[in-house]
């Protein structure tokens, strides 16, 4: 997705607390893989109570400055990070990727914010930049996937009718079918398959139509689906099949960090359809 930048450059306009504490959550998740650097348009010094929290998280930044971004070689530099907020954000003169992750800036002048206010502020920012940089991280490097053609999603809803009028204005297509307990909409323009199912009571599980889900163009594209989720470390709940029962589909199912149930799927050629079996089992692919 993102490939590993050589260089990353932090940026805010005093260079003392949040471009301060990116750089060392930066060089704590990353380590020696990428250079990491920050810098201001009008440096001052580390702030003290960004020294702290971070000391309370396990990050040192004893060893780290205020410098300007003057200073930077733009040869070392092939990603930008900005963390101002309501500031006019520094400029860096260089060809690189740039990011803007708008943080609140934790100091402050006013003279009515205790000691533990301040460090409650600084914490929040140190635990924002932190989910922001593991997000960065986690997106590194990220292994060969599906080729999505269309997304599926398959939510709940307490009055079908009601919802189906809606989605139905929303999406600007009627319905390409409806049962008592589901509707769907498939919209080209948008290549969405999405299903509002009612909420019964009955239980949602994989062989019902809560989930989420990726087309693929074929049976090929599922198989291989199933061996680069493998290789990725994905959960596999269902490997690669061919189902005929409801909607004929070649498909996988996968689960998310989260529990959330993913289906790759592809539809059938009219010449798979004719080979339909006679007892409607699933068919094993692969």
């Amino acid at each position: 997705m993102i490939p590993t930048p050589s260089g990353i450059l932090f940026m805010c306009v005093a260079n003392s607390a949040r471009s301060q504490m990116a750089e060392g959550w930066a060089r704590a998740l990353l380590g020696d893989r990428v250079r990491v650097q920050s810098a201001g348009t009008r440096p001052s010094r580390v702030n003290p109570y960004a020294l702290e929290v971070m000391g309370e998280a396990g990050v040192d930044l004893a060893a780290q400055h205020s410098k300007s971004v003057d200073t930077i070689d733009p040869a070392t530099v092939d990603t930008v990070i900005t963390l101002c907020a309501e500031e006019v954000c520094p400029v860096f003169l260089g060809r690189a990727r740039r990011l803007h992750w708008p943080i609140q800036d934790p100091a402050s002048d006013d003279p009515t914010l205790s000691r533990e206010q301040m460090l409650e502020r600084f914490r929040a920012a140190r635990d924002q930049i932190r989910a922001r940089m593991e997000v960065l991280v986690a997106l590194l490097d990220v292994p060969a996937g599906v080729p999505p053609e269309e997304f599926h999603a398959s939510v709940r809803v307490k009055e079908l009718a009601r919802s189906t009028r809606f989605y139905a204005w929303l999406l600007g297509v009627p319905p390409k079918e409806w049962t008592h307990r589901y509707a769907t909409f498939v919209h080209p323009g948008l290549r969405t398959n999405f299903v509002i199912l009612v909420s019964d009571g009955k239980e949602l599980h994989h062989d019902t139509l809560y989930h989420l889900g990726v087309g693929v163009p074929d049976k090929a594209a599922v198989i291989r689906a199933g061996a680069l989720a493998r290789e990725a470390g994905v959960t596999v709940v269902k490997p690669p099949r061919t189902t005929w029962r409801g909607t004929p589909l070649h498909e996988l199912w996968l689960e998310d960090p989260d529990g959330n149930l993913v289906e790759v799927y592809a539809r059938l050629t009219d010449e798979e359809l004719a080979g339909k079996p006679t007892d409607l089992e699933p068919t094993v692919l692969g």
